[in-house]
């Protein structure tokens, strides 16, 4: 069974318009490639040609996959996210006890997630430690470089 993802609108859109243009665009290039391999003579031989059709295998699989992830993918109301505690879809801003630096990270489906936009997997280590807790509550959170102590100053949305 495949997993429920929540997404965006602008997530949403971004991932029709992918699956919108492997689908047309996509298979017309993957298809002029093995055209123009096979008018290059003896298929047998033709490493072109066998590259060309491997491409093409990739290309449908990618196709498949998302079409999966589309089909399983719910939009979130935004304007109906609960701000007292962190959820998907939460912009959360969150201080590390140790050093005082802060951070804000939205909480965002794995193909939506940007560190450089501050948006974070809600399957990320940081997310997973601060999903369910409220404004004032600390999250010990297991990362690479060992435990951190956050302490989350805001929740919205």
């Amino acid at each position: 069974m495949t997993e429920v993802t929540y997404y965006t609108q602008e997530g949403l859109d971004k991932l029709k318009e992918e699956v919108h243009y492997l689908t047309t665009t996509g298979r017309q290039l993957i298809s002029k490639a093995i055209a123009e391999a096979r008018d290059k003579g003896d298929l047998s031989e033709n490493a072109e040609y066998d590259a060309a059709k491997e491409a093409q295998g990739l290309h449908e699989a990618k196709i498949s996959k998302l079409k999966g992830t589309l089909a399983s993918a719910r939009l979130i109301d935004e304007s109906k996210l609960d701000l007292t505690k962190v959820l998907a879809l939460s912009i959360v801003k969150i201080k590390n006890i140790k050093n005082g630096a802060t951070m804000t990270y939205q909480l965002v489906a794995e193909t939506e997630a940007d560190m450089k936009t501050g948006k974070i997997s809600v399957k990320s280590p940081i997310a997973q430690g601060l999903l369910g807790k409220s404004v004032g509550d600390k999250a010990e959170i297991e990362v690479p470089a060992g435990k951190i102590e956050f302490e989350i100053l805001e929740i919205s949305r």
